[in-house]
């Protein structure tokens, strides 16, 4: 694979949590471990300071730090995504301008929040941000955290940008999503799916990569199903999405996806549990049931 390969906006991008200690302090070498884990397994990128991160909850010296982490880990074998999840196009801005020296391969941005937006508001918003952003934008897609949804034939719009490379769509609405698929998008820009239980469907109509927060628990059954898909083995991607839909039982559980895959992370020796929220984290009851679906779904491995 050449070096251009590499750097492709596609295949299977975890969405990296961010291990910290009970007082809400990045541990770094909890985080080396799980970059480790997900590079050594064969990802194709990854999501640094997305929502499964906590991104909103981050500084932005915080983000770059754990940036570094991230690149020096992957020694260059994936490409990074570098979120920017901030409120307001200038604060995106100002976060972009700051971090630029960290060299991300791919900008991610959300809808602006807080306030309610038109979409010619969402659409002025990533056209200002891809035209200073020094790498391709990525838009986000996440109206269940931003309340403010990218309408389908907003996304149709700004996909004619010059400097937008594709969507991570984690809304669930897999009717726009398939329409956007199978639509007529210029040649190049990227659909990826950001919900687990809609990753196998979403690779059957021909998407380009999955992006998972669930994955920082167990990555084998993205890679596999990525794979099948490739090799157009519809049996085999059905099995997997079978598997993942078991795995999301901690998400179930919980009843928080990103303190789940920071529990699974924890009990692999790989993560920590606590939350920046601290009132977030989990139990030792809650962790012993994690445990008790993680057992049962490694004791039916593939």
């Amino acid at each position: 694979m050449t070096a251009k390969e590499k750097l492709q906006l596609r295949g299977v991008i975890p969405a990296i949590v961010t291990p910290m200690d009970e007082q809400g302090k990045i541990d770094f070498d909890l985080l080396e471990k799980q970059a480790a884990y997900l590079s050594g397994a064969g990802v194709h990128g990854f999501f640094v300071g997305g929502t499964t991160a906590e991104g909103a909850y981050l500084s932005t010296e915080e983000k770059g730090e754990i940036f570094k982490v991230v690149r020096r880990v992957t020694e260059g074998r994936q490409f990074l995504c570098a979120a920017y999840i901030q409120p307001s196009t200038a604060a995106v801005l100002e976060q972009m301008r700051a971090l630029e020296a960290t060299g991300p391969d791919y900008i991610v941005a959300v809808t602006p929040y807080y306030l309610a937006m038109r979409q010619e508001d969402i659409l002025q918003h990533f056209r200002r941000i891809a035209a200073a952003a020094p790498a391709p934008l990525i838009l986000y897609n996440i109206p269940g955290n931003t309340h403010n949804p990218i309408a389908l034939e907003t996304v149709v719009g700004l996909a004619e940008e010059k400097n937008i490379a594709g969507i991570k769509d984690s809304t669930g609405n897999f009717v726009d999503f398939s329409r956007g698929v199978l639509g007529k998008s210029p040649e190049g820009f990227v659909w990826i799916q950001g919900e687990d239980y809609l990753d196998g469907p979403a690779l059957m109509i021909g998407c380009h990569g999955i992006v998972t927060g669930l994955g920082n628990a167990r990555i084998e059954p993205y890679l596999r199903i990525y794979q099948a898909a490739r090799e157009a083995d519809w049996q085999t991607v059905r099995e997997c999405q079978a598997r993942i839909n078991t795995l999301y039982g901690i998400i179930r559980l919980c009843g928080n996806s990103i303190a789940a895959a920071k529990a699974a992370a924890e009990l692999a020796g790989r993560g920590s549990r606590w939350m920046r929220q601290h009132s977030q984290s989990l139990s030792d009851a809650q962790m012993k049931e994690v445990a008790g679906i993680l057992r049962e779904f490694d004791s039916k491995p593939d």
